[in-house]
């Protein structure tokens, strides 16, 4: 019972560390609430999370709980989701909006926003090395840079081709339906499937993202008169842009052995 107990305190404890950055972000999207669009000292709220972001970003490396080699990982990721947030928030698509004013800003989306993709990042980023993970059965790197590129294509593209989001799901069913995530907790190696896992981190960003939303971080259009939850659908494109991230840290963090297991550097 208490080896049991010892297991699951190390599982969340390295969980939490592992979210840090994200759990900070949230904390501060709750605490900044009711700042609302006020200007405090010539910068705004979406000012305010950047200069928060960045304070944390520098602490993490600082502290030594992030390496240089996981922030390179998760600055691309931030970057090619500013890129995404730029088209998705323009007027003309208007998939959502900022509904608050910002100094620092491109176009339409405040420079804070890219940190939490970088959130999703850092917690794939740290995981991976405070649960000593390894894969069995790992896709080829060009297998899933194809499946990656093409989920974040679909997200930009669907506007003017039709959305192949559930050719994409379905590949990646085929693709990872083998892969297996091996971890350490008390010196004891688990084995668990990796597609359920994606789901349960969909689940949990979802979870975060309708927090968001209410404190009016961003807002779907459906949301500007009245909060509601967000609908059940956006598990899908976390789930897509999950496997983004999750490519780039593989690639980037770990090597592949030709018989499909993967390993840290």
């Amino acid at each position: 019972m208490i080896s049991i107990f010892k297991a699951c305190f190390e599982f969340s404890f390295k969980a939490a560390s592992a979210a840090l950055f994200g759990i900070l972000l949230l904390i501060a999207f709750v605490i900044t609430a009711s700042m609302g669009s006020q200007e405090f000292y010539g910068f705004f709220r979406y000012d305010y999370l950047l200069f928060y972001a960045v304070l944390i970003q520098i602490c993490l490396l600082y502290l030594k709980l992030e390496s240089w080699e996981e922030a390179k990982v998760i600055a691309l990721f931030h970057v090619m989701a500013m890129v995404m947030e730029i088209f998705l928030t323009h007027p003309q698509i208007a998939s959502w909006q900022y509904p608050q004013p910002a100094v620092f800003k491109i176009l339409t989306v405040p420079l804070f926003a890219g940190f939490m993709y970088s959130a999703v990042g850092s917690f794939f980023a740290r995981s991976l090395r405070l649960y000593q993970v390894s894969f069995e059965n790992l896709p080829s790197f060009g297998s899933m840079l194809i499946l990656a590129l093409l989920s974040y294509m679909n997200f930009m593209s669907k506007f003017f081709v039709p959305d192949i989001r559930m050719i994409l799901f379905a590949w990646s069913v085929w693709l990872f339906w083998k892969t297996k995530i091996k971890f350490q907790l008390q010196q004891h190696q688990f084995q668990l499937p990796m597609l359920p896992i994606l789901i349960l981190l969909a689940f949990i960003i979802w979870i975060a993202e309708n927090i968001s939303t209410f404190y009016k971080i961003w807002l779907y259009p459906s949301q500007v008169d009245a909060w509601h939850m967000v609908g059940w659908g956006k598990l899908g494109s976390w789930y897509l842009l999950l496997l983004l991230s999750l490519v780039l840290v593989l690639k980037i963090l770990g090597t592949r052995e030709r018989n499909g297991y993967w390993h840290l550097k």
